[in-house]
C-alpha cells in the first residue's frame, strides 16, 4: 500500500511542535500502512466537501425569516432587529420542505436565486436551509438543560470552544485533538498518486477540521501554495536566497535515522509545494463567463474552483476545503453590519456556485456554511450576543434545494417554549451537527457503522443508520440529498 500524504502546505506550521514533529518522523520513517481506500476502480468519482466558516457566530434568525403569520412573533421578539416583512425577499419553497413561508435578509438575493433556482428555472434548485442546528452530545430539551441530566457540550456560549466542536463534533471534548475532516481523510485516504498533495485542503491557516491522526491540512492562499520558491523574486532576492540555502541543506546525506528522516520529511514537503503552485499556476489562464467579485472571500472561493478544477492532476478523488470568513460577532450593531458582510458573502457564494456549474463540476461539490452559534433573539440595544441553535445553508449540484430542513423554532420567548434557556432567547438546537455531517459523509463516500462511529461517535444518539435506504430519502439523517446521489 502507498504512504499517507501527511504534509502541510506551511513548513513552519508542520514542524510547529517536537511532539507534532515526532510523531510525523515515526509516521514517516515506519511507512505505515492505513486503512482501506476507495475502490480505485472508480477513478472518475471525484467529491468535494466545502466548509465556510462564518467566524463570530453569525445572526442566523435574521438570515432566514418567516414571513406567515409567525413574523409578528418574530418581530415582538426581535423589537429593533427585526426586518419588516414588506423587505424580505420571498423564497419559494419546494415540495419536501417543512412547508411555511420564508423570506431572506435584503442583503442575500444571491441565496435566493440558488433556493429559487438559477435563473429562475426551479428544476435548479441548489440550495437548503438546515434549521436550528447546533452542537448537541445527545438530544435535548429545556428540563435536561436545566436539570443537568443530559450532557451538554462544554463552555456553551463560548467563540473558541463551539468553534473547535463545530469542526471536531465532539462537543464532550477530547483527549487527542482531531477534526471529522481529518478522521475522513484518514479512511477515505485517496490511493491514485496519493504522495502528491493532501485531500485536506485550507485557505485560513491551520485549523482543527482537517487535522487527523495520520493526516493533516495543505495550508494556501488565494495566491498558491505557501511554497518556499516564488517566481516574482529575483534570484538574489533575501527569501531565495534563504530558501535555496534551506534546500541544499535538506539535499545533503544524513547518516542518523532522525536526521535523515527529519530531511526527507522537509524536502518532500518543499516539493509538494512547489509541485502544487506549478499546477495552480497552470490555470492563470482559467476564464469563466461567470464574473468574481473582487473581496477577499470571492478571491479565496475562486482559487478553491482553481483546485477543484485540478483534482485529476493532483490525484485527488476526495477533497475538503476550509474557508474562513469573520466579522459576524456583532454586540454592538447588527442590521447595517451585517448587511455588508452578506453583501460579500453572498455574491460570492453564488458566483463559486455558477463557476462549478460552468466548469460541469457542479454534481461533484457540497457547499455548507457553519458558525461559532447563533445569536440571542433579544436586542441589546442594537446588537445580539453569544446563543446556541441556529441556520445554515447546505448548496451543490447533489442538494435537493428549495428546501428549509430541520425544525425552524418558534422566536416566542416565554416557559412555553421548551427551547429557550433564557438571557435574551438562546434556543436550544433541535438538529445536531452530527446529522448535517452524516448526510454530508454518506455522499461523501463514507460507509460502515465503524467508520461512522470513528468519524462522528455520537451520530448514534440521533440517528441510526441501520435506517438508511439510498433510495428513500425520507430515510435520510435530514433529507437534502438528491435521491440517487450517493457515493
Amino acid at each position: 500500500m502507498k504512504r499517507r500524504t501527511l504534509l502541510s502546505g506551511a513548513p513552519c506550521a508542520a514542524l510547529g511542535s517536537s511532539s507534532l514533529m515526532s510523531t510525523l518522523l515515526s509516521l514517516k520513517m515506519a511507512n505505515l500502512a492505513v486503512a482501506d481506500g476507495l475502490d480505485t476502480t472508480q477513478n472518475d468519482d471525484r467529491r468535494t466537501l466545502v466548509c465556510v466558516f462564518l467566524h463570530g457566530g453569525i445572526d442566523s434568525f435574521n438570515i432566514l425569516v418567516p414571513r406567515d403569520d409567525r413574523h409578528a412573533e418574530y418581530a415582538a421578539t426581535r423589537t429593533d432587529l427585526a426586518i419588516p416583512k414588506g423587505d424580505l425577499l420571498a423564497l419559494n419553497q419546494a415540495a419536501g420542505g417543512d412547508g411555511g413561508l420564508y423570506g431572506l435578509n435584503p442583503g442575500t438575493s444571491a441565496y435566493r436565486n440558488l433556493f429559487n433556482g438559477l435563473g429562475g428555472d426551479p428544476s435548479r434548485r441548489r440550495l437548503s436551509f438546515i434549521s436550528n442546528v447546533g452542537t448537541l452530545v445527545e438530544p435535548t430539551n429545556l428540563n435536561g438543560f436545566r436539570n443537568d441530566s443530559v450532557r451538554l457540550p462544554r463552555s456553551l456560549f463560548s467563540h473558541s470552544d463551539q468553534i473547535e466542536q463545530w469542526q471536531t463534533s465532539v462537543p464532550q471534548g477530547m483527549d487527542r485533538l482531531s477534526g471529522w475532516a481529518g478522521r475522513v481523510a484518514d479512511v477515505l485516504h485517496n490511493e491514485v498518486n496519493q504522495d502528491l498533495t493532501s485531500m485536506s485542503l485550507s485557505f485560513a491557516g491551520n485549523n482543527t477540521f482537517q487535522i487527523g491522526r495520520q493526516t493533516s491540512q495543505f495550508v494556501m492562499t488565494n495566491d498558491g501554495a505557501l511554497s518556499l520558491s516564488s517566481h516574482s523574486w529575483s534570484d538574489g532576492h533575501p527569501s531565495n536566497v534563504k530558501n535555496v540555502a534551506l534546500k541544499s541543506l535538506m539535499q545533503q546525506e544524513y547518516s542518523h535515522m532522525m536526521e535523515k528522516a527529519f530531511a526527507d520529511f522537509t524536502d518532500h514537503s518543499i516539493g509538494q509545494q512547489e509541485f502544487v503552485q506549478r499546477e495552480f499556476e497552470g490555470q492563470d489562464d482559467l476564464k469563466l463567463n461567470t464574473a468574481f467579485p473582487g473581496t477577499g472571500i470571492a478571491r479565496n472561493l475562486f482559487a478553491a474552483l482553481k483546485m477543484i478544477k485540478l483534482r485529476p492532476q493532483l490525484g485527488l478523488r476526495r477533497q475538503t476545503i476550509f474557508i474562513g470568513f469573520g466579522g459576524w460577532d456583532m454586540h454592538a450593531e447588527l442590521l447595517a453590519p451585517q448587511q455588508a458582510r452578506l453583501a460579500q458573502l453572498a455574491p460570492a457564494l453564488e458566483a463559486f456556485q455558477l463557476g462549478l456549474e460552468e466548469l460541469g463540476l457542479a454534481d461533484s461539490v457540497i457547499t455548507y456554511t457553519a458558525s461559532d452559534f447563533a445569536r440571542t433573539l433579544v436586542s441589546n440595544g442594537g446588537g445580539s450576543d453569544h446563543a446556541w441553535g441556529g441556520n445554515q445553508l447546505v448548496f451543490g449540484g447533489p442538494v435537493d434545494g428549495g428546501k428549509v430542513l430541520g425544525k425552524f423554532p418558534s422566536l416566542a420567548l416565554g416557559d412555553e417554549n421548551i427551547l429557550d434557556v433564557g438571557r435574551g432567547g438562546r434556543l436550544i438546537p433541535t438538529t445536531s451537527v452530527d446529522q448535517l455531517y452524516a448526510e454530508l459523509l454518506l455522499w461523501f463516500g463514507l460507509s460502515g457503522s465503524s467508520n461512522f462511529d470513528t468519524v462522528l461517535p455520537n451520530l448514534r444518539n440521533f440517528y441510526n443508520l441501520a435506517n438508511l435506504n439510498p433510495a428513500d430519502q425520507s430515510t435520510y439523517p435530514l433529507g437534502f440529498l438528491r435521491p440517487g446521489t450517493f457515493a
